[in-house]
């Protein structure tokens, strides 16, 4: 009989399979170190959690302080509120780095398995993973760049840092569930039994990380803690360092303000749903009574400045003018363009008696780039939305 070559060839080898497989195999032999370990995973785990659920919330209230809708009326009080959900907002989130470091040198070798998936709900599992990896890198490295004022994209920072922490924690929170079991079995029972070495080994690895994190708070906080600020080597912002001993963001001439900041023809003017409508000089309202309050600029970036302001209660405007309770004042600014150049002053903040139309600070007149001749200081509020070179209040 005569053989039919086609019928009796061996298969065709898989090339990309098999050199894929021989990769996986060898990479896995090189991660012997007992620190790949579910223990050093779920203890680092939790570690992250606890962060990113702090980083969230905080960055929520962040987001709809500066944003607020119609439901949520944000109090005046307690003052620091803002500066310190912020604070630990971003000085937490530069203290998750060296955490999500660690939890991915874990569990790298994870990445090395093969085959990629199993099963079609293997495979939804490790996209999963993906996404919630991702995310983390995207949320802190991007974060970390836009304290420093890197921005080496092409989109809206807020909106992408927004919307990508809901992907991150719904894709947190599945994490956690699928996970559960491993977390349980490695922290609070006694199923498995580590080598002294092992343990020692464990523990000073988790140490180092903590001590990273701490380190990184220590030399971070100072930005907004004043007694701390000479540590603050790895703050972008320090708290001192400014016109009048105090941080601006935006300078008059960045704003394109400087030419009209000083016209002796100045006016602010209170407008909108008012019995009577105001146009005062400045010199009208250096007559008004002053008032001098100690108040915060706390800025979305993190860092923090109290400062002395001496000014006119913006409830006596309102009440001169003959403004509702229930009002909304719009407080405008000179700078003709930027998000920012006015911002709505809500009820709980206008009748506060720290709110002022500010004309000085620290017993100065206000430095141009602070806002001269007018700027807003308010209790609790961003300080983006503590509006600068103000020339006009709309009441509706």
């Amino acid at each position: 009989m005569v053989r039919d070559p086609v019928m009796n060839a061996p298969p065709p080898k898989n090339r990309p399979v098999e050199a894929a497989t021989r990769l996986a195999r060898s990479l896995s032999g090189r991660f012997t170190s007992p620190l790949h370990s579910e223990r050093v995973a779920a203890q680092l785990g939790v570690w992250l959690g606890i962060s990113f659920t702090v980083a969230f919330v905080t960055g929520l209230i962040s987001h709809f302080m500066q944003h607020p809708p119609p439901w949520a009326l944000w109090p005046s009080r307690p003052v620091n509120l803002y500066r310190v959900t912020q604070g630990v907002h971003v000085i937490g989130g530069l203290a998750t780095i060296p955490l999500l470091l660690a939890k991915l040198w874990t569990v790298y070798p994870k990445l090395w398995q093969w085959p990629p998936f199993r099963s079609l709900s293997h495979a939804v599992e490790r996209g999963l993973v993906l996404l919630l990896v991702g995310g983390a890198l995207f949320q802190l490295f991007t974060g970390l760049l836009n304290i420093s004022y890197a921005y080496l994209w092409p989109f809206s920072f807020p909106v992408a840092h927004y919307w990508t922490s809901y992907l991150l924690y719904g894709a947190l929170l599945i994490h956690v569930v699928n996970e559960w079991a491993k977390v349980r079995r490695n922290l609070w029972t006694h199923e498995r039994v580590e080598a002294p070495e092992t343990t020692r080994s464990r523990r000073r690895f988790l140490g180092t990380v903590a001590a990273a994190s701490g380190l990184t708070v220590l030399l971070t906080v100072g930005e907004t803690f004043a007694p701390l600020s000479k540590l603050a080597v790895l703050a972008p912002r320090a708290p001192d360092v400014g016109p009048q001993g105090v941080p601006v963001n935006k300078t008059a001439l960045a704003a394109g303000v400087r030419e009209v900041i000083g016209r002796p023809d100045f006016r602010l003017s209170v407008t909108g749903a008012v019995r009577a409508e105001l146009s005062l000089t400045l010199a009208e309202l250096v007559a008004m009574p002053q008032h001098t309050v100690r108040l915060p600029i706390s800025c979305v970036e993190g860092w923090s400045a109290e400062a002395e302001w001496t000014g006119v209660r913006l409830r006596d405007l309102a009440e001169r003018a003959g403004t509702a309770a229930d009002a909304v004042l719009t407080v405008t600014s000179l700078e003709r363009t930027g998000a920012y150049n006015s911002s709505e002053v809500r009820a709980p903040h206008w009748m506060d008696p720290l709110t002022l139309l500010a004309l000085r600070i620290n017993g100065d007149p206000l430095h141009p780039d602070h806002g001269y001749p007018l700027r807003l200081i308010a209790p609790n509020r961003p300080g983006v939305l503590q509006t600068k070179w103000v020339n006009q209040v709309v009441v509706s």
